[in-house]
């Protein structure tokens, strides 16, 4: 063993990746129209409690955008938005219980009309455990969760939105 080197006390950063995709009938306009409006963000998951802008206009490279979650533990999530394309993608790097992630969301027109929904989230720091719950499948969880509605979301939009009467 190295001079220096005590493994038993050696705290090592894990690296947390999730991938998503889904598909839903809306033009990747109204799915960026429903994905912005962050008010509707706690239809698609009950952990939220109070998402305020408190830097910059929403949706715009430098913003800053806080989310208070309210479970499994009570704490807040600093967004800074680093990429924005409106209708196309957005990326953002978080702040959140000593970890930091980095998310991307894409929003792809498909031939037929309907839009790709795709989105990866990266997250570095020491947690591993969340609330007793594994922080990677509680993420992973979560993204599935908040996208699927988002997506029955933006199909319930498009629906309404192309209703024949």
């Amino acid at each position: 063993m190295k001079k220096g080197s005590n493994p038993q006390v050696r705290e090592q950063s894990q690296i947390v990746r999730v991938e998503y995709t889904d598909v839903t009938l809306a033009d990747r306009s109204l799915a960026w129209r429903v994905f912005s409006d962050f008010r509707r963000w706690r239809k698609f998951s009950d952990i939220y409690g109070e998402i305020r802008w408190f830097t910059g206009k929403p949706w715009k490279a430098g913003s800053r955008m806080r989310i208070d979650l309210v479970r499994p533990v009570k704490t807040s999530v600093d967004h800074v938005i680093t990429v924005s394309r409106p209708g196309e993608c957005v990326a953002w790097i978080d702040h959140f219980l000593g970890n930091t992630m980095e998310q991307w969301v894409t929003f792809s027109p498909q031939p037929d009309g309907t839009t790709c929904v795709h989105t990866w989230a990266e997250v570095t720091g020491a947690t591993s455990l969340i609330g007793g719950q594994n922080f990677g499948e509680m993420l992973k969880n979560f993204i599935e969760l908040w996208y699927s509605r988002f997506c029955q979301e933006c199909n319930r939009m498009h629906e309404r939105e192309y209703a024949i009467w």
